[in-house]
C-alpha cells in the first residue's frame, strides 16, 4: 500500500500550483490532506477511481482534512467523538479489514504558546483515541502533527526551544505516543538522516536555504513496523509551505 500525506495550506490555492499533476504522479492508494481550508462544495474535484472523504472546520476557510482513496473503507469516522475537539475538522479515520488509516492536523500552539494548554488537552484525548483503535487492529497515522520531535528534526533547535512546535511539552507528548506503541516510519528507516524537513517558513528564503522542520509524519502501530518498505520526504514538491511525505507498506494486498 502506498499512502501519501500533504498539508496543502489551502487546497484551492494548491490546485492553482500544480496539485493535480502531483496527485497523478503519486497515483497512491490514498492521499491524505491537511489544512484544506474549505468546504467540499467550494471545489469540484474530479478524481476517477477515488472515494472522497472530507472533514471541514465549522469556521470557514480554516483547518480541515480530506482523504482520497482507491479502496472503499468498511467505515468512516470524522473527528474523535469529543465535541470540544471536533469543531475544526482535524481527524478522519478510515477502517479497512486489516488496519485503520487516520489523518490528523494537530492544533498549533500558536505564537506566545497561546493555545498550548488546549494542545495538551487535545494530545491526551487523541492519544486515547488512537490507543483504542490500536487495540482493535493496527493503525497507520499520518499528517501534520505540528511538532519536531528531536533536535535532528529541525535546523535550529537551540533558538526554537520554546517556540510552538518545539516545546518540551509538545515533544514529550510525541514521546508518550511513540512509547505507547507507535513507530515513526521515517526514523525507523533513516534514524540518522539530517536536513530532512517537511515545512519551511515563508520568511528569509527558508526553503531555498533548507532551514526547516520535520513536522509531517507517518506513524504506524509497532506491529506494522517490519512491514515498512519505504518512507520518503519530497522537498522538491512545491505548492505549499509543507511538502508531501509517504509510506509504502507491505500489507499483503
Amino acid at each position: 500500500m502506498h499512502y501519501v500525506s500533504w498539508n496543502v495550506n489551502g487546497l484551492r490555492a494548491a490546485m492553482r500550483k500544480g496539485f493535480m499533476e502531483r496527485f497523478d504522479e503519486f497515483a497512491a492508494d490514498a492521499i491524505c490532506l491537511q489544512e484544506t481550508k474549505m468546504q467540499p462544495h467550494q471545489l469540484e474535484l474530479d478524481l476517477p477511481g477515488y472515494y472522497q472523504f472530507w472533514n471541514s472546520a465549522v469556521k470557514k476557510g480554516y483547518s480541515g482534512t480530506a482523504i482520497f482513496t482507491k479502496h472503499e473503507p468498511l467505515h468512516v469516522t470524522y473527528g474523535i467523538a469529543i465535541e470540544e475537539h471536533d469543531q475544526e475538522g482535524r481527524v478522519i479515520t478510515l477502517e479497512y479489514p486489516d488496519h485503520y488509516l487516520v489523518t490528523c492536523y494537530t492544533p498549533n500552539s500558536q505564537r506566545e504558546l497561546a493555545r498550548l494548554d488546549y494542545r495538551m488537552t487535545w494530545e491526551d484525548a487523541f492519544r486515547a483515541y488512537l490507543l483504542a483503535l490500536n487495540e482493535e487492529k493496527p493503525v497507520v497515522l499520518c499528517g501534520d502533527l505540528n511538532v519536531a520531535h528531536k533536535e535532528i528534526d529541525l535546523k535550529n533547535p537551540k533558538t526554537n526551544r520554546r517556540n510552538a512546535g518545539f516545546t518540551d511539552e509538545e515533544r514529550d507528548m510525541m514521546t508518550k505516543l511513540l512509547d505507547a506503541g507507535f513507530t515513526d516510519s521515517f526514523r525507523y528507516l533513516y534514524p540518522d538522516a539530517v536536513d530532512a524537513y517537511t515545512w519551511w517558513s515563508y520568511f528569509a528564503k527558508s526553503r531555498e536555504r533548507n532551514v526547516g522542520w520535520r513536522i509531517d509524519y507517518f506513524l504506524v502501530s509497532d506491529r506494522l513496523a517490519p512491514k515498512i518498505q519505504e518512507a520518503r520526504i519530497y522537498p522538491e514538491v512545491m505548492g505549499s509551505d509543507h511538502c508531501p511525505v509517504d509510506i509504502v507498506l507491505d500489507l499483503g494486498r
